[in-house]
């Protein structure tokens, strides 16, 4: 039983959280999906960029997106288990952002645009996380 009643916004933020994760993961099997000839239809710079992904970024992309919507789900069904799900989750972003923005330059590649949507990602991760943290502290949450 729930030591408090969780707020009447935490399951309408949950869903649209699991709506959100699910089209990180239809990126992620686009992505996979991706055939040589459809990468060598992109502009120079970025065929190089799809065509070198380290084993480790799409390792990072792939506990990203699948514990997004773990987390997601676990927050729809209040399990405190949602915590170290999103905190996985936000670490494996981070990651995948480090490979973007270090190791190829993606702003470089693909300009400015290529900030946008990193950076809601990773927002959007930490509201979870946070969302999930108060979740467990506050009683909305629990471990069965």
């Amino acid at each position: 039983m729930l030591a408090h009643p969780p707020p009447k916004w935490l399951k309408p933020l949950a869903w649209v959280a699991l709506i959100w994760n699910l089209c990180g993961v239809i990126a992620f099997a686009l992505q996979m999906l991706m055939t040589p000839e459809v990468i060598s239809k992109m502009p120079i710079d970025q065929q190089a960029a799809y065509s070198n992904i380290p084993a480790w970024s799409t390792i990072a992309f792939s506990i990203a997106v699948f514990g997004g919507t773990l987390g997601s789900v676990l927050l729809l069904a209040k399990k405190s288990f949602a915590l170290p799900v999103f905190t996985v989750s936000l670490m494996a972003i981070l990651i995948q952002q480090y490979y973007n923005f270090i190791v190829i330059n993606s702003v470089e590649i693909m300009g400015s645009s290529a900030v946008f949507m990193p950076l809601l990602v990773v927002v959007i991760a930490i509201l979870l996380l946070y969302v999930s943290f108060k979740g467990k502290q506050q009683g909305w949450l629990y471990a069965n």
